[in-house]
């Protein structure tokens, strides 16, 4: 049913919930997962280098923990990291990783970050794409 399923994250705790289903369904029919960091290009500039240069960082370090999350699960894992606005650059991906499924965790961004763009980048992706997307989380997910 699924061979190829992209899972964005942020690093969050509702991207670690997608990447745990994305590696159940994984799994379940032996597909491959491609995991996605994008390093948000939209906001103020000034300092821009440096906060661009500590996005790929992050990134990587993210990138690197679903790999080896992977390993340890028998699961291949493709890791991609872009550049862009968020929501563009996931629909994008879907299409040039010829994705099955889209797994997403339902909030990354919390605060002024999140209010200062217009709706979540879940929210923009599942209107922009005609890829079935699987929505991870709500209310509360990933408190302990």
């Amino acid at each position: 049913m699924y061979d190829r399923i992209l899972v964005p994250t942020d690093g969050s705790d509702h991207s670690d919930l997608a990447i745990d289903h994305a590696m159940d369904l994984a799994e379940q029919f032996d597909a491959i997962v491609h995991v996605l960091f994008v390093v948000d290009q939209a906001g103020p500039s000034g300092h821009w280098d440096v906060a661009v240069e500590k996005q790929e960082a992050t990134g990587e370090e993210v990138l690197d923990a679903v790999v080896a999350l992977g390993n340890e699960r028998s699961v291949d894992v493709e890791r991609h990291l872009r550049r862009g606005m968020p929501s563009e650059e996931i629909v994008d991906a879907a299409t040039d990783y010829e994705a099955d499924l889209i797994v997403m965790g339902t909030q990354g961004r919390t605060g002024f970050s999140r209010i200062a763009t217009a709706g979540s980048t879940t929210e923009r992706v599942v209107r922009l794409t005609e890829i079935p997307t699987l929505v991870v989380g709500g209310a509360g997910a990933g408190d302990t």
